[in-house]
């Protein structure tokens, strides 16, 4: 690794049967400028041997074995810091089951040229989510378009998790005070890139289902996102208040 590289973080749980390609198609999309981290999550199925083995043979592919299932907010803590001692220039956030295409990862890298925090945006013209039903793309623009508003982001995917960032935003973004999982994690991280005065753009992606298993998505972390959002938009105008 040097610090012309940029990192991709993983977090896996359960899924060895898109594992491979997507690293695979990682490592290529990269074109030796691109490594890549897996975070794996105890997984019962034999994912994180199979990441093991590549890593064997691929000084690009990394491999970090968790004791249980802690996840999603933590596992991309744990990566954002293990890229930060190391000196990778940016980091991006991508899902192992293939619903993110490996091919976007240059895009968002290359939007860093002039923002500290790109998103890969379902909702800004040219993003797309083809194979969602009515029910679940609604559930899902509602959600980003309460986070907007509540929140003042001027993001329309605040929940995406296809993401990049300079790794210069993440040394100053207070880590260790992250406390959300699942899509609130992603929400929580675009409001201090805001609160902080990042430049945040969105780049267009087309986001597919996923190849193989079942959604991790559950009541809880839905929950969870709108709580969230909430509490920091009733915390942010008690801080305005505040300051009048």
């Amino acid at each position: 690794m040097t610090d012309s590289a940029a990192l991709v973080i993983v977090p896996t749980y359960n899924e060895r049967a898109t594992i491979e390609e997507v690293l695979s198609r990682l490592i290529g999309a990269g074109e030796g400028g691109v490594e890549v981290l897996v975070v794996d999550d105890a997984s019962e199925d034999g994912t994180g041997d199979a990441v093991e083995r590549l890593a064997s043979s691929n000084a690009g592919v990394h491999l970090i074995r968790r004791e249980a299932k802690l996840g999603l907010g933590t596992a991309y803590v744990t990566g954002f810091r293990w890229a930060l001692e190391r000196a990778y220039w940016a980091v991006v956030e991508m899902d192992g089951d293939l619903s993110h295409d490996p091919a976007g990862v240059p895009l968002l890298l290359g939007a860093l040229a002039g923002a500290d925090v790109a998103i890969g945006s379902r909702y800004v013209s040219g993003g797309s989510v083809p194979h969602w039903g009515p029910l679940r793309r609604g559930l899902s623009r509602a959600g980003n378009l309460y986070a907007k508003a509540a929140l003042g982001l001027g993001i329309e995917d605040s929940t995406s998790g296809f993401r990049a960032y300079r790794a210069s935003f993440l040394a100053a973004a207070e880590l260790g005070t992250l406390t959300s999982e699942g899509y609130a994690f992603q929400i929580e991280l675009t409001r201090r890139a805001r609160r902080t005065g990042a430049r945040v753009v969105e780049v267009p992606i087309t986001f597919a289902e996923r190849a193989a298993g079942t959604s991790k998505l559950s009541r809880a972390v839905v929950a969870e996102a709108i709580v969230s959002v909430t509490w920091w938009a009733l915390g942010d105008r008690l801080w305005a208040r505040s300051k009048r």
